[in-house]
């Protein structure tokens, strides 16, 4: 028997994303003035910041590229486009819903984008993707999308 299963079985923690960054300052400021998050500690490369139970770190012009893509659940993300736009932040598509929740897309300073989302509405229908490019995708039955071809 091995060490790890001799003192019980293995036990994943959390995970923490790294986003790539290219002004540590100026992405800080956005997440806490902007996005509502706090500064955790921070090193001249590296700083943790975190909101509730959620926490990422960015990194000055290393570890991963730019425009990664994080998703975070959070309780209700109506109340939080609200909130977001009294603060400014850059809303890339509004709360939609899908099979899998009622999300929004954020877009950070650097390109990086935040899908923030709460418990999918069974009395909606399933709305459009948008996806990295910017392009459109709709379902017409749940489980085939469709790119929608730019007007």
């Amino acid at each position: 028997m091995s060490a790890a299963n001799a003192q019980g079985p293995m036990v994943f923690e959390g995970v923490t994303p790294i986003l790539r960054v290219q002004s540590l300052e100026a992405s800080i400021l956005h997440y806490t003035s902007v996005l509502g998050f706090k500064i955790d500690w921070q090193t001249p490369y590296f700083a943790s910041v975190s909101r509730d139970r959620c926490s990422i770190f960015l990194s000055l012009g290393d570890q991963g590229h730019a425009g990664g893509w994080v998703w975070v659940g959070v309780s209700d993300a109506d109340a939080l486009l609200e909130e977001y736009r009294r603060t400014g932040a850059k809303i890339r598509h509004k709360p939609t819903n899908y099979q899998w929740a009622y999300e929004m897309q954020v877009e950070d300073p650097d390109g990086n984008v935040l899908r923030f989302g709460s418990e999918a509405k069974s009395d909606q229908p399933i709305g459009e993707w948008l996806d990295m490019r910017g392009d459109r995708w709709v379902t017409s039955n749940g489980n085939e999308w469709t790119r929608v071809e730019p007007a």
